[in-house]
């Protein structure tokens, strides 16, 4: 499994293919490759029982032993902790009251160990069997032992597993066996507590059910499984942490250091789970315990800086100095490879732990390191000007800093604010002026922002004129070979404070934009309007064009495209499938279409759309019999009508007539039962009485209908029934008022 096999050390199907192998060999052909595999996986719980019940088949007891000493403790794991007691009740099987005693014990020891597991409930229920099944010699004996397991039932009870209720079960019927008038008074005083249990269990499996206890520790990549579960755990340790069954704090903090050792399973490479248990042990008030946490995680993770420097604080906070120091050095190493940060904060730690001298001293070793940068004077310098009120110390450093440092633009800045802070402004400009002239014209943008920045704030008039004028002269050319002239920006720039500008956000926006097109007023340009009318130019430029007004975001004009509305993607595509239906049309409904106007504005004229439904004389052939129905949705509008060959009611059906006669045209309109104008009843699609008249009747709820209704009522028309423009509902009106 190594890079050349796999090219990740942690290729988890490489693992699982060699685990399958070893299954396979013999134990001595075997032991190398679960060696090699837990050498990288070590709390992989499955890899551990595989190598365990290897040497346990064959009855190596010493070998075997000496495996679960290594594994037991860091994989809380309910299979690999069965094996284990499987393990020892074989090996005392034979050895009487003395092998029952270290049965006994180990099941003890496991129940102290993973009791907590939510799939614990089978080794509660082992336990039990193997109480019940110990021999009693007398009546003592008898009652000791009755008592034990009547423990061991009470605990189990309250701990919320798969089985609790199983096991509720069985305590009640183990209580009703030994005497039914103190089973009342036990079983009515651990109700509540099983019912508190039961209903954190169904919590707690929500939780669990979302970790896949498959799953292989490797250094977190990025993936989504791997995040999904680092939330579950991290949901998992919320709800454990919360507390709640509300039991007393020792078994609640028991219960959380269970669930965090198997979350460390899993994300055994995940320094901020490290962080969490250890944080969470220290604000317990256990610094030991976190301290060991800290130990095996810097055991786990030996190039994890972020972890030394919690132990080592840690360390620190408690007093012992001695041990945050080695692991201080620990991160120097021999020197000769220690980062510039790992100097810093050994030399601030000394200072705090150990005084000035013994910084002072270790500042001047330092700086002979190879590996030392400017980062380190900067740190020292601060140091003797901040903590030990020394500035000239500070200056001291500084100066020895620029001998070595002065190519280095951020050291000349820091240096500069340095000198700000101490008022020394003829020391700041002769800085500017011998870093400027050493300095080459690209690297050398920023100290003259500083410089002008400065001459601007604490300089005359002059000065700052002549300090900008010199800037302007000295990057020409070294900004995208222009040459900087004088705009508007610079007075924007000399009188804007902080976040106080002379100008509104839209001046702003427009004098950086005019800014950009200075710089490229000599280029070819392509030109481009956008919406708005403006001319952009430069298309590939545009989107490298930066504002200081927050109010204006600007699109990536790169991957803008030309409308052109005859020119779509897939016109091809859409055509020829456009044709293909159109060959499968009707040719009566297809001249139906040709006949419909065309559509003006977001939506057709819903009555001249209706009205040509009503005129288009489409033959009925066997669909006037059938009721066949064709759907068609006209115009871009999607107005749904329904055309149906079949009966439509003439005049003297709508006035409440019980003859009917079809329709010339044979059009009858019913819209859908899916559509906005609702499903018509079937009462409206029966005949009328005789008796019935239109006034009795409620009001169509048919929208076309409800139309022609308002339309009938505000005109003084002759209502003659004939197939005209919503004639066919012009009886409707005639009998409301016959």
């Amino acid at each position: 499994m190594d890079k050349s096999s796999g090219g990740d050390k942690y290729n988890i199907e490489t693992a699982e293919i060699l685990a399958n192998e070893a299954q396979h060999l013999p134990v001595a052909e075997a032991t190398p490759i679960y060696e090699q595999l837990l050498l990288l996986f070590p709390t992989a719980a499955k890899f551990w029982r595989q190598y365990v019940e290897a040497y346990m088949a064959t009855n190596n007891d010493d070998a075997t032993k000496q495996i679960f000493s290594r594994c037991l403790l860091h994989c809380l794991q309910i299979p690999l902790w069965r094996c284990y007691i499987r393990f020892i009740r074989k090996v005392n099987d034979k050895k009487g009251m003395e092998g029952q005693e270290e049965t006994r014990k180990a099941f003890d020891f496991m129940l102290n160990c993973v009791g907590a597991d939510i799939a614990s409930g089978p080794v509660w229920m082992e336990y039990i069997a193997f109480l019940k099944s110990l021999p009693a010699i007398n009546g003592q004996e008898e009652s000791h032992r009755m008592t034990t397991v009547r423990k061991v039932y009470q605990k189990a009870i309250v701990t919320p597993t798969h089985h609790i209720e199983q096991l509720w079960k069985d305590y009640e019927n183990f209580e009703n066996s030994v005497s039914r008038q103190l089973a009342k008074g036990l079983i009515s005083e651990y109700q509540p507590k099983y019912n508190s249990a039961r209903a954190v269990y169904r919590e707690r499996k929500k939780y669990v059910d979302e970790i896949d206890w498959n799953m292989l520790a490797v250094p977190p990549s990025g993936s989504y499984k791997e995040e999904m579960q680092w939330i579950a755990w991290k949901r998992l340790l919320s709800f454990e942490k919360g507390n709640p069954q509300r039991i007393d704090t020792a078994s609640s903090n028991k219960r959380i250091i269970f669930t965090y050792e198997q979350c460390l399973m899993y994300m055994y490479h995940y320094p901020d789970i490290w962080y969490d248990y250890a944080t969470w042990h220290a604000t317990s008030g256990s610094i030991d315990a976190a301290i060991k946490v800290f130990q095996r995680a810097l055991k786990a993770l030996p190039d994890s800086e972020m972890l030394r420097y919690a132990c080592a604080e840690l360390e620190e906070s408690r007093g012992a100095i001695q041990a945050a120091k080695k692991i201080y050095e620990s991160l120097l190493g021999d020197g000769v490879n220690a980062t510039s940060l790992s100097h810093i904060q050994f030399m601030r730690f000394l200072r705090r732990t150990e005084g000035v001298e013994a910084a002072r001293k270790y500042f001047l070793d330092a700086r002979k390191s190879p590996t030392c940068t400017y980062h380190v004077y900067v740190a020292y310098a601060t140091m003797a000007f901040c903590l030990d009120k020394d500035p000239k110390m500070a200056h001291n450093v500084f100066e020895a800093g620029l001998k070595r440092f002065m190519h280095e633009p951020f050291y000349i800045l820091e240096y500069a604010d340095f000198l700000i802070r101490m008022n020394d402004d003829q020391n700041i400009r002769a800085l500017f002026e011998r870093a400027l002239s050493s300095l080459p014209p690209e690297e050398s943008v920023e100290v003259w922002k500083k410089f002008t920045q400065f001459e601007q704030t604490y300089g005359d008039l002059a000065s700052m004129l002549k300090v900008e004028q010199r800037r302007k002269e000295a990057l020409s050319g070294a900004e995208d070979g222009t040459t900087l002239e004088s705009s508007l920006q610079d007075i924007v720039s000399r009188y804007s404070f902080m976040d106080l500008w002379p100008c509104s956000s839209n001046d702003l926006d427009h004098l950086t934009r005019q800014e950009w097109l200075t710089k490229n007023i000599n280029k070819k340009v392509e030109k481009y309007i956008l919406a708005n009318g403006t001319i952009v130019t430069d298309k590939t430029s545009m989107a490298n064009i930066s504002t200081t007004s927050p109010k204006i975001v600007y699109p990536d004009t790169s991957k803008m495209v030309i409308y052109d509305p005859k020119h779509t993607l897939g016109a091809g595509a859409g055509t020829n499938a456009f044709d293909e239906i159109l060959k499968a049309t009707p040719p009566a409904l297809v001249a139906f279409l040709a006949n419909l106007p065309a559509v003006e504005g977001p939506t057709p004229n819903v009555d001249i759309v209706l009205s040509i439904c009503l005129q288009s004389d489409l033959p009925t052939g066997q669909s006037a019999k059938t009721g066949i129905s064709t759907q068609v949705q006209t115009g871009k509008a999607g107005i749904p009508s329904q055309l149906s060959a079949g009966y439509a009611p003439a005049t003297s059906e709508l006035s409440g007539s019980t003859k009917s006669h079809p329709v010339p045209s044979g059009v009858s309109l019913k819209p859908g039962s899916n559509r906005q104008y609702g499903k018509r009843k079937e009462s409206d699609r029966q005949e009328d009485d005789d008796s019935t008249t239109v006034q009795s009747q409620p009001l169509p709820r048919d929208a076309f209908r409800i139309r022609q209704y308002q339309k009938a009522r505000a005109s003084s028309a002759s209502q003659t029934g004939s197939v005209s423009y919503g004639s066919a509902f012009s009886g409707d009106l005639s009998g409301s008022t016959g």
